[in-house]
């Protein structure tokens, strides 16, 4: 009997797989239940493992180039049909490209609840080195990739919040390890956005509790933090986003960096709150991992695919305002993959090592959320909008704006900041906007194919499952 993709993550021996030198553990290949917590190393290896799994181009590459040619960012010129059909609002349940995300987030899910559930319970006596203070770090460390997981599933594959206020169905929510026993325990129904979005915040806020503030490349508590101020601001809680956003902000541990070479492979420069590290060496992961998606799509030739230049609309958009950085200085004139003269994006250039780092966190949206909420909610906690706004307009090269800031403002500044990086997207249709200008009612907020279809093997083997509407 064939099993479901979700299934199989819980009906396997916790995954265990090689990950980048900045982990500085090599952890060990199909190490059984009973091994991984029996050491030091090997405990911290199945965390490493976790890691290792969040650098897959399904999970940190894949969602962001699809956040942003579905939306306005991105002509996507590339020549592959289960690409092509995501950028013409025409995804199949059966599309392989969606299909290897919803995998790879439950195999994510899955390693990551076999350490939360299981290492609280190893005790610290039995192992060599291990402290109460090292577990308690390790799983909110798996709490954050978790939380951080859920958030890319329920963003693709439900409507946002604003679609019903929240009780839309979102994703199935697993938070146990398979361990043995009735396998229709796991082939759960799909949660409510909110539902999801509450587990989402529950980890979040434990990893917050857990994580200390500096931890190399590893997840912190500034990190949890900032993805609460993302997830308040798409369910528009402006009190929550403002504050926890600030609260990143007024750390000291992160800073805006004075110009833009963060990019390029500086995982730890303190613009960066986390970061997917891809190093020269990652082994198995080198294939199939975000390095090879960043490189391959957002680079032209000789050395990347040139499928994802600049739409033209985003090139009118930095056109509008002559001088601005975030163009000048991270664009470059190439011939993209239909043979167009056009811009490609500079943020992944590492093309000779495939070790560009995909950007997930960093302090510029926490400045950027700060000043959305903060005016859509008619406060100044931290600081104006106006003073948020402009001081990213200054490290660009821009004059202040001196008129009174709007919601336009900043997602026209959201927009030019974040280019590239996956935000666009759900920008768009948390504030009810088209994805796409005169792109018509397929790119409508709401619209069908503005999310992914449940992929079909899930429909097809697990009974309690719900498919998206306008999905067969």
């Amino acid at each position: 009997m064939k099993i479901s993709k979700l299934l199989i993550v819980f009906l396997s021996i916790p995954i265990i797989i090689s990950c980048e030198d900045h982990l500085d553990v090599v952890p060990e290949d199909n190490v059984a239940s009973n091994t991984v917590f029996g050491s030091l190393v090997t405990i911290d290896g199945a965390m490493v493992g976790v890691y290792s799994l969040n650098q897959s181009g399904d999970l940190n590459g894949n969602p962001q180039l699809m956040g942003d040619f579905m939306a306005d960012d991105v002509k996507f010129v590339g020549s592959f049909p289960s690409l092509q059909e995501i950028r013409d609002y025409e995804t199949l349940a059966t599309n392989a490209s969606i299909d290897n995300i919803w995998f790879d987030a439950y195999q994510l899910i899955g390693a990551a609840n076999n350490i939360i559930a299981n290492l609280p319970e190893v005790s610290a006596e039995d192992v060599v080195g291990l402290t109460e203070g090292t577990k308690t770090q390790l799983v909110g460390e798996a709490k954050f990739l978790r939380g951080l997981t859920y958030l890319t599933l329920v963003n693709l594959f439900a409507q946002p919040y604003q679609f019903s206020d929240g009780t839309n169905l979102g994703v199935p929510l697993v938070s146990e390890p398979f361990e043995g026993g009735d396998i229709s325990d796991f082939q759960n129904e799909r949660s409510t956005v909110n539902e999801v979005h509450s587990f989402i915040e529950q980890d979040l806020m434990d990893a917050v509790a857990a994580l200390p503030e500096t931890n190399g490349v590893r997840a912190t508590s500034g990190a949890a933090k900032a993805l609460l101020a993302r997830l308040y601001l798409y369910r528009e809680q402006w009190d929550q986003a403002a504050d926890m956003a600030n609260q990143v902000i007024t750390s000291g541990v992160y800073t805006l960096a004075s110009d833009y070479d963060f990019y390029d492979d500086n995982p730890e420069s303190a613009e960066n709150i986390f970061v997917a590290v891809n190093t020269p060496t990652d082994g198995p992961q080198e294939s199939t991992g975000s390095d090879e998606v960043y490189v391959n799509f957002y680079n032209p030739a000789p050395g990347g695919r040139g499928d994802a230049p600049f739409s033209q609309d985003l090139i009118d958009a930095f056109a509008a305002e002559p001088g601005d950085r975030r163009f000048d200085e991270l664009s470059q004139a190439a011939t993209d993959a239909g043979g167009n003269d056009t811009f490609f994006t500079t943020k992944y250039p590492d093309v000779v090592n495939n070790a560009s780092d995909g950007m997930i966190l960093r302090i510029t949206e926490m400045y950027l959320i700060r000043a959305e909420a903060n005016l859509r909610n008619n406060t100044n906690v931290g600081d104006s909008p106006e003073n948020d706004i402009n001081l990213l307009r200054g490290r660009a090269g821009l004059p202040d704006l001196q008129m009174t800031i709007a919601l336009d403002d900043i997602l026209n500044e959201r927009r030019k900041e974040l280019c590239f990086e996956g935000h666009r997207r759900m920008d768009l249709l948390r504030n009810g906007l088209n994805l796409r200008p005169g792109g018509g009612a397929e790119s409508a907020p709401g619209a069908n194919k503005v999310i992914f279809p449940i992929v079909d093997d899930e429909i097809n083997n697990n009974p309690n499952i719900t498919q998206n509407p306008g999905n067969f």
